[in-house]
């Protein structure tokens, strides 16, 4: 960890803390710890431009989409099964072939920016596939179904930009951050339960995905010379 920033390292002990005291004080699940710990490695490593996060995201997506479809949340069960699980994978293929050449201290991969006409396309994708993704999630029962969609399909969305590089992906990542919270908090008032660690992984990818974004930035800026 000699390349890590000590606000890395300290959200992490914070928030992992945090999640230990909710494992022994309020009886969290166990597979909410370990989903919720691995959730916050990957992407504080993604943050730091890291190849590891996709070892820490496939164990993060599997014990998650576990936990949501017991909750009835088939969204971001079907989101992290079927689609973020395997794309772990696909991650680590593509990061591996694209590694940065600028020997800029502590990333991996090259960062690259949307475009205006890049953002027109990716606003108006995600709003299309939002409502319809939302009726069919309806159509299937499923509770809380339009903040289960908007996360789904703003997910999806970051990710690839993910996959391609792009600094904006966290500017996403924080819409997904903010309404997974409220989604994970109206699940445990209405069903019960105790996957309190849900919730704080979900404020710890909040506050990772502000830093993440400005660190990649930061990043783009010092690649492309600007």
């Amino acid at each position: 960890m000699k390349d890590w920033t000590r606000f890395e390292m300290g959200w992490l002990a914070i928030f992992t803390m945090i999640n230990l005291y909710l494992f022994f004080a309020w009886e969290d699940s166990l597979i909410g710890l370990i989903s919720s710990i691995s959730g916050m490695l990957c992407v504080v490593l993604v943050a730091k431009g890291k190849i590891s996060n996709y070892y820490f995201g496939i164990v993060q997506t599997a014990t998650y989409a576990y936990i949501a479809y017991g909750y009835g949340l088939y969204g971001e069960a079907m989101l992290n099964g079927l689609f973020y699980f395997p794309i772990q994978f696909i991650g680590i293929y593509l990061w591996s072939k694209n590694k940065t050449k600028h020997g800029v201290k502590g990333e991996d991969v090259t960062v690259k920016s949307l475009t205006k006409s890049g953002w027109v396309t990716t606003v108006v994708t995600v709003t299309i596939f939002t409502i319809a993704y939302g009726f069919f999630l309806k159509y299937l029962g499923g509770n809380n179904v339009w903040t289960d969609s908007a996360t789904n399909v703003l997910s999806v969305t970051a990710q690839i930009l993910m996959l391609k590089r792009f600094a904006e992906q966290w500017l996403l990542w924080i819409a997904v951050n903010v309404l997974s919270i409220f989604l994970w908090l109206s699940a445990l008032i209405s069903q019960g339960g105790n996957d309190f660690s849900m919730l704080v992984m979900w404020s710890a990818f909040l506050v990772n995905s502000i830093y993440g974004y400005i660190n990649w930035r930061k990043l783009y800026m010092k690649q492309s010379g600007v």
